[in-house]
């Protein structure tokens, strides 16, 4: 069987838009001379994913039903129409909406199935929103049977961080009503080495079935999510047949019964590199800019961010200043004016030295008895995001904040600082994941100097300052984040790991003393399994200073 696979980057909201990429998706795919009998299109398409609380607007849902039905009058002869839509709910009971998809032939809409399974957790929420369908059913298509399990669907055996386990298994239903085919329209968001965990579960689908999957996925950045496409088809075997594109929209017919054998990429940092990339692409696109400033450093921090803005944008779309203080070294400044050449961006230089000691003086009284401690540090990261902001305000420019996870797991950034921004690129990789994709970026050819991976990592707001005068090493210290924010363990199971308990919980301390920070933080750029944001929701006022052991 031949079928069109839609993958898609919508837009929330943009219903106009919407359509009419769907609408030019169905009519290429009903003219290529290869014929598809369906085109797939990604789980709420209509509306994009995810819509959140704009489901609580009336308009927003009829908007919804409107397009739906733009769609339904545009169907070309001879191709079937999958399309994911928010419904009513047409219960008396339960939530007044439905993540459904519709088969939509020449103008009739023939089938209809609701989403069973509603996540909510990490960074879903679907149950706030709908209401799980009450029943599958399958549908007959020129002699065949065919289910459709919407995303989630096929996730009955979750992942284990998920901590969910759903009484219902979809799948299973539609294969005990003998569907021979099971199409998945999908919003799933990517996180390093979520591709690999996709194909396992289709795959086990697909061999322990014998029933084929067509696996299609949406793409493009929504706010933090960044949705990699990477649609798939799996055979009765289990074998993947056929892999989307990454991080890209495609239009691509397939044969379901197809003996070609294709591989997943899998490699760690050149999907990391395009899922920032996009990520900051579609997020400047969609909420209506199109350049970026960023702070310069001559750290490595901030050479990763600019370099991965320059390939989103385009060097001509990135401006970078420099704003060095009395602590501000020689070789850093050097470093990055090499930066910007290699990069071929414009460097702006802009001295903090003439504000930091106004700031001094005017303080001078209040702090006459006290002696300079990190007070003053942070004065110099303040000025410099004063200043950073007031270019974003002047030239409608978006301010790319440069922290990294680990920055902003301890605390080690300054609110209303290097916080500053509207969007934190490299938020969610930890210290070693910024050094293996700088390196990674640098494979084919330096573009970050060497001199920028060589030297200690420095916020050089005193003399002779490094990050390890306040944090563990780097190497242990992700490890300790990662163990606590991303796999959940306490004090106590993470120095069974070998670590030293009195270093657990002084990380695990930082960690807590920092969350009014990171509610506080710009939007994060999710790329693992747990990011700080919507998919992390931990109390501010809670536990006080004490970890929980």
């Amino acid at each position: 069987m031949k079928i069109a696979l839609g993958q898609i980057n919508p837009v929330i909201g943009d219903f106009k838009g919407n359509v009419n990429r769907i609408i030019q998706f169905m009519e290429k795919a009903a003219a290529d001379p290869k014929k598809p009998e369906l085109i797939v299109f990604p789980e709420l398409s209509i509306c994009g994913y995810p819509p959140m609380d704009l489901l609580d607007q009336e308009a927003f849902v009829e908007k919804n039903l409107k397009a739906l039905r733009e769609i339904q009058h545009s169907t070309p002869r001879g191709l079937g129409i999958v399309i994911g839509y928010v419904d009513k709910n047409k219960s008396a009971a339960g939530k007044r909406l439905m993540n459904t998809v519709s088969v939509i032939e020449e103008g009739q809409i023939l089938f209809t199935q609701a989403k069973t399974l509603l996540p909510t957790y990490d960074v879903f929420d679907e149950a706030r929103y709908f209401e799980p369908a009450g029943g599958r059913k399958i549908f007959r298509w020129r002699g065949r049977k065919i289910g459709i399990a919407i995303c989630e669907d096929i996730w009955w055996e979750t992942e284990p961080s998920a901590g969910v386990r759903y009484p219902v298994d979809p799948v299973k239903d539609l294969l005990d009503m003998g569907a021979s085919l099971i199409l998945v329209p999908s919003a799933s968001p990517y996180y390093a080495g979520k591709p690999q965990i996709r194909y396992r579960l289709l795959s086990h689908i697909g061999r322990s079935s014998g029933v084929g999957v067509v696996y299609v996925n949406m793409v493009g950045g929504n706010d933090s999510l960044i949705f990699d496409g990477q649609s798939m088809i799996i055979s009765g075997r289990g074998r993947l047949t056929f892999l989307g594109r990454a991080f890209d929209e495609e239009l691509v017919i397939v044969d379901t019964e197809s003996k070609t054998e294709v591989r997943l990429n899998g490699e760690k940092y050149g999907e990391l590199e395009r899922a920032l990339t996009l990520g900051i692409r579609d997020y400047l696109e969609k909420c209506g800019f199109c350049r970026v400033h960023l702070g310069l450093s001559g750290g490595i921090d901030s050479a990763l961010v600019a370099v991965l803005a320059v390939k989103a944008l385009g060097a001509d779309n990135v401006k970078a200043f420099a704003l060095p203080s009395r602590y501000s070294s020689e070789g850093s400044l050097k470093d990055a004016g090499k930066l910007a050449d290699n990069l071929g961006i414009e460097l702006l230089h802009l001295p903090i030295e003439n504000i930091f000691t106004s700031y001094l003086d005017t303080l001078r009284p209040l702090f006459k008895d006290r002696d300079p401690d990190i007070t003053e540090e942070n004065l110099q990261a303040r000025i410099r995001g004063t200043l950073l902001m007031a270019y974003s305000n002047k030239y409608r420019s978006l301010l790319l904040a440069t922290g990294n996870k680990s920055e902003l797991a301890t605390g080690y950034c300054t609110l209303y600082g290097d916080m500053a921004g509207s969007l934190a690129v490299i938020g969610d990789l930890l210290k070693t994941e910024v050094y293996e994709l700088a390196d990674h970026i640098n494979h084919a050819g330096e573009i970050i100097p060497r001199a920028i991976l060589n030297k200690p990592p420095s916020a050089e707001l005193r003399p002779d300052q490094t990050d390890q005068d306040t944090l563990p090493p780097y190497d242990i210290l992700d490890k300790i984040i990662h163990l606590y924010i991303v796999e959940n363990l306490d004090t106590e199971k993470i120095s069974e790991r070998g670590f030293k308990s009195g270093l657990v919980e002084r990380v695990i301390t930082m960690i807590k003393r920092a969350e009014y920070k990171r509610r506080q933080a710009p939007v994060v750029l999710k790329v693992s399994p747990r990011a700080f944001g919507t998919g992390r929701r931990i109390p501010i006022a809670a536990y006080g200073r004490i970890p929980i052991k």
